[in-house]
């Protein structure tokens, strides 16, 4: 595959804290409006590639490309400047704050002139048609935070990471502690960014059935290394678990 039929690449990524191996030879291949869903149970290096891929720690050693350049991200703040957002489990809301306020958090928009003063106007409008061309509907923008729902809070911090014309979308656990009807809001809403176009994205997931029914290829991590990867439509839960199962039974016996 070239350069160019591809939004993220990393290749033999190594991770290192003192003498702990966080990620041991990470390989991963993110393609252009491609859901990648990353599983693997907690240890298994999940979190570190992610803050890799987000540019909140820097890799010990491997290569990782940007839209085909290779690039070493420096920051969060260069990472988001490369189109890389990321949403994690806290969703980093302020609670208090409106809807319009949380989605221009930190990228609030100024009104002209001697004042630097909010065009609270303007986030307001470019809030709900936001909302709007994703399908998320609240009742009105102006509604704080804190009176959402878990589906709709995430559903707002996704919404956010849009908004500021992210092309590459990380998603931490974005089904995490969600019942039935809210986990369905949320898989609609990443359904609908994928057929809208123009953005890739990739999940961490601890839900195997969940991931493959919304993602296009399923990666499994263990250990900090990558043991599985395949198009979701040729694997199974049953195979997924059947590789889990060995990988502990091996562990299990190695330590007697």
């Amino acid at each position: 595959m070239s350069e160019l039929a591809e939004a993220l690449r990393g290749e033999d990524i190594v991770k290192r804290f003192g003498a702990v191996t966080a990620l041991d030879g990470v390989s991963l291949t993110l393609r252009p409006g491609e859901i990648l869903g990353v599983l693997g149970d907690n240890g298994a290096g999940k979190s570190t590639l992610i803050k890799i891929l987000t540019g909140f720690h820097q890799q010990t050693s491997g290569k990782l490309f940007v839209h085909g350049v290779e690039t070493m991200l420096r920051s969060v703040d260069h990472a988001r400047s490369l189109g890389i957002e990321c949403v994690y489990q806290d969703l980093a809301l302020a609670n208090s704050l409106s809807i319009y306020h949380n989605m221009f958090l930190n990228r609030e928009i100024i009104r002209r002139g001697p004042f630097r003063l909010l065009d609270n106007r303007a986030m307001r409008k470019r809030a709900a048609e936001c909302l709007e061309e994703i399908g998320v509907h609240v009742p009105s923008v102006e509604l704080p935070v804190e009176q959402l729902s878990g589906g709709q809070r995430q559903a707002i911090a996704v919404a956010r990471a849009v908004n500021s014309d992210a092309k590459i979308l990380l998603l931490d656990e974005p089904l995490a502690a969600m019942g039935a009807r809210e986990a369905g809001l949320i898989i609609d809403l990443i359904l609908r960014l994928k057929e809208k176009g123009g953005l890739s994205i990739i999940m961490i997931m601890h839900n195997y059935a969940q991931t493959l029914d919304i993602a296009d290829r399923v990666m499994l991590m263990q250990r900090g290394r990558v043991t599985y990867q395949r198009e979701a439509a040729s694997t199974s839960v049953a195979e997924l678990m059947d590789i889990v199962r060995r990988e502990y039974r091996a562990m299990r016996t190695s330590a007697q």
